[in-house]
This record gives C-alpha cells, structure tokens and sequence, in this order.
C-alpha cells in the first residue's frame, strides 16, 4: 500500500487510514479486533480514535474506543506496528471534564488519559477533534457565524493549547499535531503562531471529504499544497449515503442513521446525487463505495483517508479500494456530475 508523509515529516502513513468510532457501541471489542488484524494484514499502519468515540457520543461509550484499541495493544503486543492518531474534544462537552471546553490544561488531562486508555506512552498524532469556536463542518456550513468571535479569544486558546502540546512532544510522549474539522482561517492561525513562538507545526487536518461533499477542494486546498498540511478525509462514504441504503425512506436497522436516530446528510439534494453516482458506478462496472474511496485518494491533498465499517465484510470491501485505478473518462464524468451537484450536503 502506498505511504505518504506526515506533512513536512518524514512519518509515513498509508493512505487508508482504519477509523475506528463505531467499536464500544454498534461493535463490540471482539470484533474492534478483529478489523485491527484485517487491516494490519491487509497492509494497513494508520488509525484514527478519538476520547469521544464511540459513537454516538454518550457518557456510557465515551472512551471506549480507545480502551478497545489498548487491549488489543496489550494483548499482541504490536503497538509498534501502528502509527496512532487520536483527538481530543473541541468546544464543551457536558459529560467530559465537567463542560470546560478545551484550553492547555484540559488538554494535557485528556492526554494523559488517553495514554491510559490507550495502554501506550506515546501518540504518534494528537488532533483537536474540531475547533472550539465552531466551522463551516457538520451542519454548521449554513449557521457558522465567525464575524461574532471575539478573534483575541480565539488566538490565545490556540496558543495556550499549542503551548501544551509543545511541551508533550518535549516529554517524548507525542510525536505530530493536527486539527480537524477547522477552516482556513484557523489552520493559518495555528500555523503563524506556532512559527512564532517555536511550537509544533501543524502536520494534518481531518475534515469530511467526500463525492458528495467537496469543500475542501477550494482554499483549504490550497492551504494544503502550498503549507503542506495534508487532508485526513473522513466519511469517504458520506456517512453511508453514498451506498444507497437510505434512499427512498429507507433506514436499515442496525445501520448508523437507525443507531443514532437521525441522519443530517440525507436530504432531497444528497439522494438525487447519490443515485448519479451509483448509476455511475454501475456503468462502469465498479461499487460505489470503493468508486468514492479511490476518488478520495485521487485528490492532490489527500493525504490519507479514512475507512470505517460495521463489519469485516465491509472493511474488506473498502481496503479493496487501494487497487481500484480510476479511468480518465470516469473522472470526466465524476467532474460532470459535480458541476450539477456542488453542494448535495
């Protein structure tokens, strides 16, 4: 499988990533395992968990994901094998820390015990799981209101953060630092203070990506080309929505829209273009959800991208994308077809 580096590093991730956000709720830990050896055999050395998974978020699973992850560190001993990433939470979280949000001290406690979840004492990259002051991500693309920040605010709980993390990576205990689900904006701020005050350097941004939704593809992308802050793109699938099982009021039971009661993507737009793609896919004799990954790894700024699956089947079928080769014409179509649909979700 093909490596890339970690920004300006010379960390090498694969460019499937394992996400890991259902294990703790829809999976159990026997079968967390069990998607840690597939991908591990299938060639697989990145994964992504966050102090929040698993999903949805809750006090009773919040964790959780990380303690899957540590017992299965434990119990192989191939913690070595894995370049780890995990996050910690962005804005306030009314059973996390008693609702405090994040600043430099909330940060080293949920490093610390992260650490402790995860039975390791180092973490190869630590993210803000998303910006505290809000993003244009999730819903937040038609309500995010930045003209009413207070912009020093702002600046200092990123420096104050940026501080803490300097002095982890001085301890020995984490390698790189990213973000996720942040604006251009802020990735310039976290880089321009970090530059000033001689604090790590920003390596990654993890922000959904997809056919279905390709923001990103405007200055975020020319952020990451010209800083070198490569894209973690998550929810290749869009969720699930890409795949069709929601489509004409379906919601299957068992699946992500049925667990947690509600499905944002899904809307008039985003099935009209899902059907596209799928009739798209069909034409060309390929699934979908592989169509969407290796689309995905296409992208100039990609740096990874990250899979998740509810079973081994599925796992199987998305790291099958690493083959796929996509054709010139496809991509025309592709293209085509996002000219329609620009902003499905």
């Amino acid at each position: 499988m093909k490596l890339k580096p970690l920004g300006r590093t010379d960390l090498l991730v694969t460019e499937l990533c394992l996400g890991t956000m259902t294990w703790g709720s829809q999976n159990t830990e026997a079968e967390g395992h069990a998607q840690i050896d597939m991908a591990l055999e299938a060639g697989l050395n990145f994964m992504d968990t966050a102090e929040i998974y698993a999903v949805p978020r809750s006090p009773e699973t919040s964790g959780r994901t990380e303690e899957i992850i540590g017992n299965w560190f434990k119990k192989t001993g191939k913690r070595d094998q894995w370049v780890l990433a995990t996050k910690v939470i962005g804005g306030p979280v009314d059973f996390i820390r008693n609702n405090t949000g994040t600043s430099g001290k909330t940060l080293r406690e949920a490093f610390e015990a992260s650490l402790r979840r995860l039975q390791t004492d180092y973490i190869d990259l630590y993210q803000i799981h998303w910006a505290g002051r809000g993003s244009y991500n999730f819903e937040g693309y038609w309500t995010y209101e930045p003209h009413k920040q207070d912009t020093a605010d702002v600046l200092a709980n990123i420096e104050d953060m940026l501080e803490t993390l300097g002095a982890l990576v001085k301890e020995g205990k984490l390698g790189h630092v990213g973000v996720s689900n942040e604006t251009t904006w802020g990735i310039a701020q976290w880089l321009r203070i970090a530059e000033a005050k001689g604090f790590p350097r920003l390596v990654s941004v993890q922000n959904e990506y997809s056919l279905l939704r390709r923001i990103f593809d405007h200055d975020m992308a020319e952020l990451s080309h010209h800083e070198n802050v490569g894209l973690l793109a998550y929810s290749p699938l869009a969720g699930g929505l890409i795949t069709g099982k929601y489509f004409d009021g379906q919601i299957p039971a068992g699946s992500r829209g049925d667990y947690q009661k509600g499905f944002w993507r899904l809307n008039e737009h985003s099935e009209a273009a899902g059907k596209e793609y799928i009739a798209l896919a069909k034409r060309h004799g390929l699934d979908v959800s592989q169509m969407a990954i290796a689309f995905a790894m296409t992208r100039p700024f990609t740096t990874s991208v990250i899979i998740g699956a509810t079973s081994t089947e599925q796992l199987a079928n998305d790291i099958g994308a690493k083959d796929l080769v996509l054709s010139p014409e496809l991509l025309v179509e592709i293209d085509a077809l996002h000219r329609r649909y620009p902003r499905p979700i």
